[in-house]
């Protein structure tokens, strides 16, 4: 893991540990990174509930109650389908805040209307509104996957 991911985990778990708050992630293009970055930082237990790689859009719709019309109507890449993911961990946790992310990775599967590099982030908490973001990464798989953990640490860290 980068110094870069180690310090953003540390900042985001004394945030989340001063204000008293746990967090729930939803994962699809990531396939868990998030988590396992989170969850690298010895005391973890203290800010983090769970995490739900939903990688297919069965899972999605299973364990985060994404409707089949989202995915019918919007894609699985969208950001109506971040804003189910991240409503359905926050509902399916204990947590008090969760973010979520799905995307194409790469290097196959974009189009032209969805080409690789496009990621969306949800963020939401029990006592404010979901927040959605677009995003276009370049590089290798490895690489967007990278940008997108930063980003939703990032994120995370400015919605706290």
């Amino acid at each position: 893991m980068s110094k870069k991911i180690e310090q953003l985990v540390e900042n985001l778990s004394l945030l989340l540990k001063d204000k008293g708050l746990m967090l729930s992630t939803a994962e699809s293009c990531t396939g868990g990174l998030i988590a396992a970055a989170i969850t690298n930082r010895a005391g973890s237990s203290q800010i983090f509930d769970r995490g739900y790689v939903t990688y297919s859009n069965q899972a999605k719709q299973e364990m985060l109650s994404v409707t089949e019309d989202i995915i019918k109507n919007y894609g699985a890449v969208s950001s109506e389908c971040a804003s189910s993911m991240v409503e359905g961990a926050l509902k399916n946790s204990s947590a008090d805040l969760a973010v979520s992310v799905t995307g194409i990775a790469g290097p196959d599967g974009g189009s032209a209307e969805k080409p690789v590099g496009l990621v969306y982030f949800g963020v939401t908490s029990k006592s404010r509104g979901v927040k959605t973001f677009e995003c276009h990464f370049k590089g290798s798989r490895h690489e967007i996957r990278r940008q997108s953990v930063i980003f939703a640490l990032e994120t995370l860290i400015d919605y706290v």
